[in-house]
């Protein structure tokens, strides 16, 4: 195998999964090595109670994500989480749809073809997706979140000659699933501006992506139950001495999917949320404890997809 690792070499890319765990010397434009970000926040309604949590509790919250979609939201709604996320400083990054698993394709549906769920079907399907970006970034939003490799390709692309905003944060979903250093470096070159990895990598794989590209990663510290529900606040502090810059995302255990989500579901999703910055509190306590000296984001820094309403 030596003469593979060594062509791996050639490529940059490492020989192999870095069991000695580097420190990343890498840092995001402040010079912090990991900020936070709250997922599944489903509306302005839950925005502002993630918010009002975060300030209650010290927790530095500087991206809130949605996974129900642009298509699923009306032009108040994405107005309002644009204004909230631009006076305090918090990127939002709203999801792009329409996706396979909404739609009328029965592959995704199926239990080997659920892997097709958050991409794009068919040009048509590709089309309205690139709609969808347009419609967030025109309501001020400039982050979104992608799980397609040819919409994030075109987005990069768009992004190049004008079409898109060129401070349009495009950021990879943890459904992408690219799990390797060489696939995720293909991201990158593509248009990833960030890169949420699979949730159960251990350190030394996320070493060797880390040694493989540039762009901020992303890394759920605790899991969805349906991404796996791991709990991995003891692995916080290792996980930002390998993986800076990286995105701590804090997800939440034995809790209902509420995708798509909508004013239904609008208390519960409420409540979820605030437990996403409580679990964030008690992550970022253990960080403090196993890497004291870690240095984090504050509101508004560089390099942030502040909406600009």
């Amino acid at each position: 195998m030596q003469a593979t690792r060594t062509f791996l070499q050639s490529l940059g890319l490492p020989p192999g999964d870095l069991r000695d765990v580097p420190t990343s010397s890498q840092r995001f434009p402040d010079g912090a090595q990991y900020r936070v970000e709250i997922p599944s926040v489903e509306g302005p309604g839950a925005m502002a109670a993630v918010l009002e949590e975060a300030g209650a509790r010290s927790v530095p919250v500087v991206r809130i994500s949605q996974g129900s979609g642009v298509m699923l939201l009306t032009d108040r709604e994405i107005r309002e989480m644009a204004r909230l996320g631009a006076e305090a400083g918090v990127e939002v990054s709203l999801f792009v749809g329409p996706r396979a698993a909404w739609e009328t394709g029965a592959q995704a549906l199926s239990p080997a073809g659920r892997n097709l769920g958050a991409r794009h079907r068919g040009m048509e399907q590709l089309i309205y997706a690139i709609e969808d970006i347009k419609r967030a970034c025109s309501l001020g939003i400039r982050g979104v979140l992608v799980a397609d490799a040819g919409l994030l390709w075109v987005a990069g692309e768009m992004k190049k000659a004008g079409e898109l905003p060129a401070d349009l944060v495009l950021k990879v979903s943890v459904q992408m699933g690219a799990a390797n250093p060489a696939s995720i470096r293909l991201q990158e070159q593509w248009g990833a501006d960030t890169y949420n990895v699979p949730t159960d990598l251990n350190l030394a794989q996320l070493a060797a992506i880390r040694a493989a590209v540039d762009i901020p990663l992303d890394i759920y510290v605790e899991v969805p139950d349906n991404f796996g529900g791991f709990i991995r606040h003891y692995e916080i502090g290792e996980m930002v001495r390998v993986m800076a810059p990286v995105y701590l995302k804090f997800g939440l255990r034995n809790a209902p999917n509420v995708y798509p989500s909508g004013t239904h579901l609008e208390e519960t999703v409420i409540a979820l949320s605030r437990e996403r910055v409580r679990r964030a509190e008690i992550g970022l306590d253990h960080l403090r404890r196993t890497y004291p000296d870690a240095v984090t984001s504050k509101l508004g820094a560089t390099g942030l997809a502040v909406p600009q309403p």
